[in-house]
């Protein structure tokens, strides 16, 4: 598995630049944002480390996910998504954080739609949330990928936006 890997260097400039780390919540896709900053240059000085919890009981245990609304909504919603990301950068006292949740394959608890949730905080605020859909019959590796690389170019809009903004 192959990230682009000049938008992997210029996240990671960035955060080594700004003296930042990051942290990463995972569910659908399953490690692929992990391995994707494993694989930047110089990872260990800019992440911190990941947790893919991929069943509600997980999220609820490990990223305090409220247990009514997981059950609600299948553990994908915007509010799952921010809440992940709060937590996830509290656990690894990450300066950034990414989280992710949503559906790879079509089933009944998504209506039969291929989607996601993904957030990012920052110092401990969330700022950037949003949904993406795929066609239904995209295939779960190539969501899962898809997925890893667009929120991978969302996030170096919002290094860009804040940075610039510094």
């Amino acid at each position: 598995m192959e990230f682009q890997k000049n938008l992997l260097e210029y996240i990671s400039h960035c955060l080594i630049t700004a003296d930042e780390t990051i942290s990463i919540a995972e569910s659908v896709t399953s490690g692929c944002l992990q391995l994707a900053f494993s694989q930047m240059p110089n990872a260990s000085l800019l992440y911190k480390g990941g947790i893919t919890t991929y069943t509600l009981t997980e999220k609820v245990r490990l990223l305090k996910v409220n247990k009514k609304e997981a059950e609600e909504n299948d553990c994908v919603s915007e509010n799952i998504a921010e809440t992940m990301a709060l937590q996830v950068a509290h656990l690894f006292e990450s300066d950034w954080s990414i989280a992710v949740t949503g559906y790879s394959t079509p089933i009944r608890n998504s209506s039969y739609r291929i989607f996601i949730f993904f957030s990012f905080s920052y110092k401990g605020e969330i700022v950037l949330t949003k949904k993406l859909e795929l066609h239904p019959k995209t295939q779960a590796l190539d969501a899962q990928l898809y997925y890893t690389e667009f929120i991978l170019g969302c996030f170096k809009s919002e290094l860009n936006r804040l940075l610039i903004l510094k």
